[in-house]
């Protein structure tokens, strides 16, 4: 696959999310992506315990904010020929769909989830 170029609009996976991004520096085993868009919101909890609840600490994850950069690997990163979404709107589209997928899961996780999401909306939705 040939490499991607500054400027070119891509998806990403960021840790548990995915974002829809505009390349703006290439680096030896990254790419540096601005975020325009949130394609699927982060996970909560701890990242080397996935869905667990009886962690030390249970994260809350907040989304990448628009146009945070962030340094992702070449690998994860593909090529995104569509319209790039409002930030906002494709935000909210994001967190609907965890909350949907969280309730249907009825477990200790999940429900610690929901309350982190819904703190979280508190701020993003203000």
């Amino acid at each position: 696959m040939s490499e991607l170029q500054i400027g070119e609009v891509v998806t990403g996976i960021y840790k548990t999310g995915k974002y829809i991004g505009e390349i703006t520096e290439v680096r030896h085993q990254h790419y540096l992506v601005r975020v325009l868009a949130v394609v699927k919101h982060p996970m909560q909890g701890d990242l080397h315990n996935p869905k667990e609840a009886d962690v030390q600490i249970f994260h809350e994850r907040k989304a990448l904010s628009y146009r945070e950069q962030a340094n992702i690997p070449k690998q994860m990163v593909k090529p995104f020929k569509e319209e790039v979404p409002d930030y906002l709107e494709s935000l909210r589209q994001a967190v609907d769909k965890m909350k949907t997928e969280l309730t249907e899961n009825a477990t200790p996780w999940a429900e610690m989830s929901l309350k982190s999401i819904a703190s979280l909306e508190k701020d993003y939705f203000k």
